[in-house]
């Protein structure tokens, strides 16, 4: 191998590293801000949650990281929960889901999981 071709593979090496770094930086930001951009900031507002606009379809979901961040504790009663967010659209025993509508071309849901005491343990924002 000549020294040209050498310098030619080292260049190429580092080239491809660069690349793969950028993309790998990309896809893990866009993965940790995913929720942020397909939801907004709204904040918690319990008469546009139990009669939603039909012509916002996400505006359930865009309330959904306040009420993950500020409305539910864990450890609170599914009792409580219900009373604040009204009656989910899906019912479990340890599970409850209330559909969010329609946010950036998908259908999600906030599923809340319940220990078998019925108390709240953990919350997260699914895609149907």
């Amino acid at each position: 191998m000549s020294v040209q071709s050498q310098k030619l593979f080292v260049g190429l090496s580092i080239a491809f590293a660069v690349v793969t770094l950028i993309i790998t930086l990309v896809f893990f930001g866009w993965w940790a801000l995913k929720e942020r951009v397909a939801f907004g900031d709204q904040p918690f507002d319990p008469a546009l949650w139990m009669s939603p606009r039909a012509d916002h379809p996400c505006e359930r979901g865009d309330m959904a990281r306040d009420i993950r961040s500020r409305l539910l504790v864990s450890g609170m009663s599914k009792t409580d929960v219900t009373m604040r967010l009204g009656r989910p659209t899906w019912d479990d025993d340890t599970q409850i889901e209330y559909d969010l509508g329609t946010c950036a071309l998908d259908m999600y849901g906030l599923r809340l999981y319940f220990d078998p005491n019925e108390r709240l343990v953990h919350t997260t924002i699914t895609r149907r």
